[in-house]
């Protein structure tokens, strides 16, 4: 009983000393709000934006972007995203004074991947309406997480340049070509093993003369590492621990109480 009772407090202990391990390696890996991508003081970025895919502006995860442009005016930036990774890009315009304006405007964020696929927003305000009095918009869209690989006829979001336009889709006709100011900016979560998948492409789906020459830090792919490495290593060691102790316990301890004669 007694060894039954040291595997039984080993078992215990190690699995202890698992979880620690895993919580410390997950602790160990910056966060988003201490790596500055999802949090803290905003980095200057582009103070221009393109007018096109092939012009877009480079404006990397945690930057924010600039322009001067006018009513009517298509603005791109392109953004690099990796897998495990979800974005959430909100822009803010500022508008002309209310007293030059004619009517209400209205405003659209749209994000398209490396293929020049619209892609759906989780969730945010996409398209919003500013008032003739209004003094500014604000609008946002939160991408669905980068998947390291996807089926062909999938549209899932991969990883490379992600292109992000803004412009008015309706506004009066005597307003276009009045100056504004819009601001934009690129938050990046890590999503971590929850949503990782075994799979991975050849390159990013990124144009072949690109714009935009940013990549995410540590290069494509460099977020391979997630915490399911370490939680699957620890369940196969706690249940190699466990089929131990559970053989220690059916097997016994020490000689029979009755030995046959002539044994």
């Amino acid at each position: 009983m007694r060894t039954v009772r040291t595997l039984t407090a080993a078992v215990a202990l190690a699995g202890v000393g698992l979880f620690a391990a895993a919580g410390a390696a997950s602790a160990a890996s910056p966060s988003p709000a201490a790596s500055g991508k999802e949090a803290g003081p905003t980095a200057a970025g582009p103070t221009e934006a393109g007018t096109t895919f092939r012009t877009a502006a480079a404006l990397l995860p945690g930057q924010e972007g600039t322009a001067d442009a006018s009513v009517g005016d298509y603005l791109y930036w392109a953004v690099p995203l990796d897998s495990g990774q979800r974005a959430t890009v909100t822009a803010t315009v500022k508008l002309p004074p209310a007293a030059s304006r004619h009517g209400s405007a209205t405003w659209r964020l749209d994000v398209y991947d490396g293929l020049r696929r619209r892609q759906a927003c989780m969730y945010g305000m996409q398209t919003r309406a500013a008032a003739k009095a209004a003094d500014s918009v604000e609008l946002s869209c939160t991408l669905r997480p980068v998947r390291a690989g996807a089926e062909p006829w999938a549209n899932d979001p991969l990883p490379g340049s992600y292109y992000v336009r803004l412009t008015v889709s309706d506004a009066a006709q005597e307003d276009l070509g009045q100056p504004v100011r819009a601001r934009v900016r690129a938050a990046v979560k890590e999503t971590g093993g929850a949503l990782a998948v075994d799979a991975a492409l050849a390159a990013p789906l990124t144009p072949p003369k690109p714009a935009v020459a940013a990549e995410p830090e540590g290069g494509w792919s460099g977020g391979w590492w997630s915490d399911r490495w370490v939680w699957t290593a620890a369940g196969g060691l706690l249940a190699a621990l466990a089929g131990i102790g559970g053989y220690a316990l059916t097997r016994g301890t020490g000689r029979p109480s009755r030995v046959p004669p002539g044994a």
